[in-house]
């Protein structure tokens, strides 16, 4: 046990001495972290929509007990599965505990020995973990470089399978969907969009930005979560019956985990509700406050090797080089009063590590203001700290 705990501390000493220690801790200030883009997670009429329901609800019980091939199938799973497939304008769907483990189950299930699995390289971790429990062969190509996907395609073998994500979750990002979908027509390969960051956003009542783009039908995987703009938990696998069966019958992370209890059931139910309702108002109000962080950041001159990433998304990134500089960086900001966080390497490129802004239906402009006028204060200063 002694060596054991000699490793481990040699792990933590390496990335403490690379500036890659990572450590949990309570934000205050502003939110200009968090994924709410909608403000629902914060919603107190959402809030008392699902309390309502909730003790509306008969509980047989305050948990699943089991897996949904054992105790925790219902009738409720069933409606809610239904309704969340339709909204997102899919003949079905299969629900997961996390947007994590519905992607692992998709990478680690459909491709099989001899095909190919080629993603973006700014996928998600969850994406490229999936496709490492895959028994195929993968690559992965440059981001969102549509010649080096095509060069890639031209050495894949079985099965197919190109991997992006609809909305980056670092840069904020959008994928090439409509050149994506058409060169897979070309070659016959199997489209799978991560749509994480654009559900709630994009398409139709926030049904995501394939919808968004009329390329719902020529998707054939789509994942959808509920932890980001829907403000709940938990996530969906959206296309064809058949895909859902494949699933059910292969996918790990869904066979041999606890189904959600009934109360996860009921809050993504009347979230999906709720966002029908508001999504037209709220979405046009985010998309006005980062037209206006925009405008606003646009006027501080940054330094030399810092530079705004293009986002017309919610996810705003200030390129701040080197985890060091970097992590300073969101401190002094964290100390003005902002809850911001560094994206350090390596869950970034090395030289792209930058303080990630996400905005809100609820970041005020007087909020918006403060925040460049400290990064105006923080960026000119940052050089001469080496």
């Amino acid at each position: 046990m002694a060596k054991a705990h000699a490793d481990w501390e040699a792990r933590l000493s390496h990335w403490e001495s690379h500036d890659q220690r990572r450590s949990l801790q309570v934000s205050e200030g502003v939110d200009f972290y968090s994924n709410d883009y909608l403000g629902l997670a914060r919603s107190t009429e959402l809030q008392e929509r699902i309390r309502q329901v909730e003790e509306d609800f008969a509980h047989p019980a305050h948990g699943a007990t089991g897996s949904r091939l054992l105790s925790g199938q219902s009738p409720l799973a069933a409606q809610v599965e239904a309704e969340l497939a339709h909204w997102l304008q899919a003949d079905a769907g299969l629900f997961f505990n996390s947007g994590y483990s519905a992607n692992l189950a998709v990478l680690s299930t459909l491709p099989q020995k001899g095909d190919t699995i080629i993603y973006d390289q700014y996928a998600h971790a969850c994406l490229k973990d999936g496709a490492r429990l895959s028994m195929a062969q993968r690559f992965s190509f440059r981001h969102n470089d549509l010649p080096d996907l095509r060069k890639k395609l031209a050495k894949a073998t079985g099965t197919v399978y190109v991997i992006v994500e609809s909305v980056y979750s670092m840069d904020g990002d959008q994928a090439p969907l409509p050149e994506l979908a058409d060169l897979c027509d070309e070659v016959g390969a199997v489209l799978v969009v991560d749509e994480a960051h654009s559900t709630g956003l994009w398409g139709t009542t926030g049904s995501g930005l394939c919808v968004a783009l009329g390329l719902a039908d020529r998707v054939p995987v789509r994942i959808h979560t509920f932890g980001k703009a829907m403000g709940t938990h938990g996530a969906i696998v959206a296309g064809h019956p058949v895909l859902r069966e494949v699933l059910i019958n292969a996918a790990r992370s869904f066979i041999y985990t606890t189904a959600p209890p009934p109360q996860q059931w009921l809050a993504v139910r009347e979230a999906a509700r709720f966002l029908k309702e508001q999504h037209v108002a709220r979405f046009t109000e985010l998309k006005k406050i980062i037209r206006f962080f925009q405008e606003e950041i646009s006027r501080v001159e940054l330094p030399k090797g810092m530079l705004l990433l293009p986002s017309d998304s919610p996810i705003q990134g200030v390129v701040v080089p080197g985890n060091k500089a970097c992590r300073e960086a969101a401190h002094v900001l964290q100390k003005d009063g902002f809850a911001v966080r560094p994206i350090l390497s390596p869950t970034v490129p090395k030289g792209s590590e930058r303080v990630r802004i996400c905005l809100h239906t609820y970041n005020t402009p007087e909020q918006l203001l403060s925040l460049v006028a400290s990064f105006s204060k923080l960026l000119r200063s940052i050089p001469s700290r080496g």
